[in-house]
């Protein structure tokens, strides 16, 4: 993932799946994408395994004093594992030790209200990806899910 390197410069990870998915879906796309990373960006990914455990607490713990700082206001959903009330906050606690490095704000007034919140903020980067040492913010129904209707994207959470 985007946090092994801790810049953003490259990605890279493992994929884990049932040997069905393997040899009917990831085999035959990897044939003609290549599955392996570049000499460079593998020595990038093991320099940042290095910082990984400091880097990933860190940015945590930050999302985690964001949630709660929000979770109050009335205007904004806040969904975060880290917070008590999300329904997989005993998962994540038993696995993760913290409630991770992302969370979504649900804001109250639609798309208008979303680019008011984005565009107000004057120190987190708007951004259309996520993984990077910065703190980077994104609208995934214009950005990443855009090609979703509205019903699936709320069908997924």
């Amino acid at each position: 993932t985007k946090h092994i390197d801790g810049q953003g410069r490259c990605l890279g990870g493992v994929v884990l799946g049932r040997r069905d998915f393997i040899r009917k879906v990831l085999e035959p796309y990897l044939k003609h994408t290549g599955g392996a990373l570049s000499p460079f960006n593998a020595w990038v990914m093991l320099k940042g395994l290095e910082t990984i455990d400091l880097r990933v607490r860190a940015q945590a713990a930050s999302a985690q004093v964001i949630a709660e700082a929000l979770a109050g206001d009335a205007r904004v959903r806040v969904i975060y594992p880290g917070l008590p009330e999300h329904p997989q906050h005993a998962l994540a606690m038993r696995q993760m030790g913290q409630g991770g490095t992302v969370l979504a704000l649900d804001i109250t007034g639609g798309q208008e209200a979303a680019f008011r919140f984005l565009n107000a903020l004057e120190i987190v980067l708007i951004s259309n990806n996520l993984g990077d040492a910065k703190s980077i913010v994104t609208h995934p129904a214009t950005t990443t899910h855009q090609r979703l209707s509205e019903e699936r994207r709320a069908a997924l959470g």
